[in-house]
């Protein structure tokens, strides 16, 4: 019996060359295949801020743990800790006191809340991009690291945007302050930048 067989030819033969093509033909359309199943988007992430993150960041060095601790001891970096300030409720009762949640980092590392978004405000844009010029001493080719928590957007985006800015030499570490934490490194309360 003949039976017509487009994996076979195609070129592929045995019990799961369907499942096979059928996975080519998913990527080549989808544009899927990175370490870690999620592909870089063309812009940047506007929602869901807190899931999988790419394993790469076009025109940005990724690192791990060990090199973000080996770049922290040489002081051959600025450490950018891009987590988000919690706001404040606007339910709060009348003559309640609101204290900001407490935010520890990486020792050393500026806190530049906010600029993580995937749309920043012109407001938010400025107080981005006179902080990396005040950070970097208007030197572009400084190494710039960002980091947030594990699965954050936000370190990613704002890895990003200052690639935009025309910054050279920038750094993301995807695992954050999570990462640092669980490798056994001390973190230390940091305040945010004004």
């Amino acid at each position: 019996m003949n039976r017509y067989c487009p994996t076979a030819e195609a070129g592929l033969r045995g019990p799961h060359s369907t499942l096979i093509l059928a996975a080519l033909i998913f990527v080549a359309t989808h544009g899927l295949a990175v370490a870690g199943g999620v592909a870089e988007p063309a812009g940047y992430r506007l929602e869901n801020f807190r899931s999988d993150v790419p394993a790469t960041l076009k025109g940005a060095r990724v690192v791990s743990t060990q090199q973000a601790k080996l770049l922290l001891d040489a002081a051959q970096a600025v450490f950018i800790d891009v987590m988000p300030r919690p706001p404040k409720p606007a339910n709060l009762p009348e003559g309640t006191i609101w204290r900001d949640t407490r935010r520890d980092g990486i020792p050393g590392s500026v806190w530049l809340p906010n600029v993580g978004y995937g749309r920043l405000h012109p407001t938010m844009d400025r107080y981005f991009t006179t902080q990396l010029e005040r950070l970097t001493r208007g030197n572009r080719a400084k190494p710039i690291l960002f980091f947030c928590l594990a699965r954050c957007w936000m370190s990613w985006n704002a890895a990003k945007r200052a690639l935009a800015y025309g910054y050279t030499n920038v750094v993301w570490y995807p695992d954050g302050s999570d990462g640092w934490a669980g490798a056994g490194l001390g973190l230390e309360k940091v305040k945010p930048e004004k």
